[in-house]
């Protein structure tokens, strides 16, 4: 049976497809047939067949699978998921996105599922992003941007993901911005009240390319055992 996590974010830009893309690695060094999803892409450019984000993470799984199903929703624009859909004519469906998800089961043992923008982007007027690891039974992993505000956005994303009743899995600290203040301080108050571990800590890269420092931990600390 696959095993599956959703990776969600304080907000946009904080690093969920860096997250998503280090874990699908760690997972195939595993010994896993690990595969990505991102359920709704918003910014396809014209003529482009996925999002770059979607590229990443289809560069990352170890198993091959159809684009149609590691990216159910293509959408141009690069606005929030629900206006997109809007101004495309379509409705974006967690019955078809969950269709995707099994077929991707099938395919794979560890899926990792990327949301976009933050845990509460609505995806149509009755459904957000929380909705779709509430709809595939999937524990939540968090990434937080250490950047200033961040504290009152992992905060109010740990609030929603209990609300919801979903498994709060672990949270990842990145730090995005190498000129805030206290970040030190900030990721101390953060691991003193977010009711999860933290499972990594990224710093940040003049590269622009950050990593996990200890694949193997992270995915230890979410429950994947090495199967290699």
């Amino acid at each position: 049976m696959s095993r599956g996590l959703f990776v969600t974010g304080t907000d946009t830009g904080v690093g969920k497809t860096v997250v998503a893309t280090a874990l699908l690695r760690a997972l195939a060094a595993a010994g896993y047939r690990a595969v990505g999803m991102k359920p709704v892409a918003a910014g396809v450019a014209a003529g482009e067949i996925a999002h770059p984000d979607v590229e990443s993470l289809v560069a990352a799984a170890s198993v091959e699978a159809p684009i149609d199903d590691v990216n159910p929703y293509r959408l141009s624009q690069p606005i929030a998921p629900e206006i997109a859909a809007a101004a495309e004519g379509t409705t974006i469906a967690l019955e078809s996105i969950e269709r995707a998800y099994r077929r991707l089961s099938r395919l794979a043992d560890a899926i990792v599922v990327e949301g976009a923008g933050g845990a509460l982007v609505p995806l149509t007027r009755g459904a957000d992003m929380l909705d779709i690891p509430a709809r595939l039974g999937l524990p939540v992993l968090l990434v937080v941007g250490i950047r200033l505000g961040c504290l009152n956005h992992a905060l109010l994303s740990a609030l929603a993901i209990a609300a919801r009743g979903l498994e709060f899995a672990g949270w990842v600290a990145n730090r995005i911005d190498p000129s805030m203040l206290a970040d030190e301080e900030n990721v101390a108050a953060l691991e003193a009240r977010l009711p999860a571990p933290l499972c990594a800590d990224i710093g940040w890269s003049p590269a622009g390319d950050p990593s996990l420092a200890d694949p193997a931990t992270t995915i230890r600390r979410l429950g994947f055992a090495a199967r290699a």
